[in-house]
């Protein structure tokens, strides 16, 4: 994560501590700890857990378009997302997924949905790509979006935003493990290079 190591008055947290909550930087000035403090840690949280969680809430959403599991669409559509995915499908079917899906959000296993659909989209060749974007592209509410660009392209969109949002979640789960020194590390040879 990184995030500015100063808050200079003119920054856009700094003013609204300032302006909104009346605090100035340095308050309490003979306290340990003070308001810049706890701006440096909030933008710091904000970096990488916010990014997260943005990320898987927004992969819940994608799914959210699809037909529900459990009802006749539902069941007709995961079913021909089967046979069109083969067993690549497999990663993120409801009944193959152990149930509980998207508890593991709940759970704090950030990862686990982001994983299996990286898995379902990096197996597929690229006959069963094509063949899965126009299957979720025909299945989205079309009443929903201002233009009619059509189901196979809609069903790409949705894949292709899928797999960025999954590969953000990683992404955003890996940097939570780097170290300071991993970063000072970053820097320097990126600095000496």
């Amino acid at each position: 994560m990184i995030v500015k190591h100063h808050l200079g008055e003119d920054d856009e947290l700094a003013q609204h501590l300032i302006r909104r909550l009346n605090t100035p930087l340095d308050w309490p000035r003979d306290g340990g700890l003070n308001t810049k403090h706890v701006a440096n840690i909030a933008a710091a949280a904000a970096c990488d857990v916010s990014y997260n969680q943005a990320a898987n809430g927004h992969l819940v959403d994608l799914f959210a378009a699809l037909p529900l599991p459990g009802t006749p669409e539902g069941d007709e559509f995961w079913l021909a997302l089967r046979r069109t995915g083969g067993d690549a499908a497999l990663y993120i079917d409801p009944a193959n997924a152990g149930g509980p899906f998207f508890k593991y959000l709940v759970d704090g296993n950030e990862g686990g949905i982001a994983g299996r659909v990286l898995s379902f989209l990096g197996e597929l060749d690229d006959q069963q790509r094509d063949a899965v974007s126009e299957l979720i592209g025909r299945a989205l509410d079309h009443d929903t979006f201002e233009f009619t660009a059509g189901g196979r392209y809609l069903g790409k969109l949705w894949v292709r935003d899928a797999e960025t949002s999954a590969w953000h979640v990683l992404l955003a789960s890996r940097r939570t493990y780097k170290t300071h020194d991993d970063r000072r590390r970053f820097f320097e040879a990126w600095g000496n290079a």
